[in-house]
This record gives structure tokens, sequence and C-alpha cells, in this order.
């Protein structure tokens, strides 16, 4: 069973969706009316259905987060993705908020210094933005690139976070 809920945020609503794992998902606002379609990619099976007590403690970590009382996150994680895909995504985990690297450091850090563009596809491809701080991973020339949410919500955050 695959669990959801909808939050509030100054960026717009956040769909959140978990596993029995962890969490699976966080949508923005513009992709929560095709959720149920991004989560069945993932989880083909599942009964996908609404629990907002199951996941108050993910929804209240996310609202101290924004609210500048939290930098880090203490949460169950179910990520399904290629091997290169998931070492690029525990390495933008393992940025510091506040701090950014570039596609090509994911890379290196991942294992491939010359995979760069996989590392963008990680990046452009990541369930839990917030949580899994893609906003953090900037071009090599110091631009902001892209961002699932687009650039305008990739640099609130980014200056939420006092990394501009």
């Amino acid at each position: 069973m695959i669990q959801t809920t909808i939050m509030d945020s100054p960026i717009g609503k956040l769909l959140l969706a978990q596993s029995n794992i962890g969490l699976t998902h966080i949508l923005f606002e513009y992709e929560i009316p095709n959720s149920e379609s991004i989560i069945r990619k993932k989880f083909p099976k599942k009964i996908i259905v609404r629990n907002d007590k199951v996941l108050s403690h993910a929804v209240q970590q996310i609202n101290e987060y924004f609210s500048g009382k939290r930098q880090s996150f203490d949460l169950g994680l179910d990520l399904r993705m290629p091997p290169f895909h998931y070492k690029a995504l525990l390495a933008v985990k393992g940025i510091p908020y506040g701090k950014t690297q570039s596609y090509k450091n994911i890379a290196k850090s991942a294992g491939n210094p010359k995979a760069v563009r996989a590392a963008g596809s990680a990046n452009a491809n990541n369930p839990l933005p917030i949580l899994i701080p893609c906003h953090r991973v900037l071009s090599s020339g110091g631009g902001l690139g892209g961002y699932g949410g687009g650039l305008k919500m990739k640099n609130y955050l980014l200056n939420l976070e006092g990394a501009l």
C-alpha cells in the first residue's frame, strides 16, 4: 500500500507518498493531478490511499524546514532507481544545508566523473525533492541549471538556506 497526503507549503501544495519502507515521492502542485500515474510507474500493483495521519511526521519535518527550524531530515526513504542514479542522489543528499555542488562533483562522488549528464538525469528524476536537495546542485559555471519545480522555486529554496 502507498499512502499519500497533500500539504501546503510556501512553494505551493506538495503531495507526499510513502510505502511501508519510507517516503517514495514528493510531487509539486503541478504534478498532483497526475500523481496516481506517476506513483503507479514505480508501484504498479500497490493500492494508493490518502492517510494524513501516517504522514504527519513527514509533514511536520518539511514545515520545520520551511520555517528555518530544520536543516536535515530524519525520515525513511524508499528509492527505486538504476544504481548510478541511486549513487548520484545519495551524493546529492549529502550536500549540507546552505551549500551547493556542481553536477560534475556529483558525478565524481557517485563514482564516474565523466557521467555529468547521467548525474543531471538522476537529479531531474529525483522523486524526493527537498528531502534529497537537488536544488543545491548547480551547473559547473555556477548557474542555477534546471529544476523540476522551475527556477523561481529553486531560487526560493537556495535563498531560504542562505546559499545565494
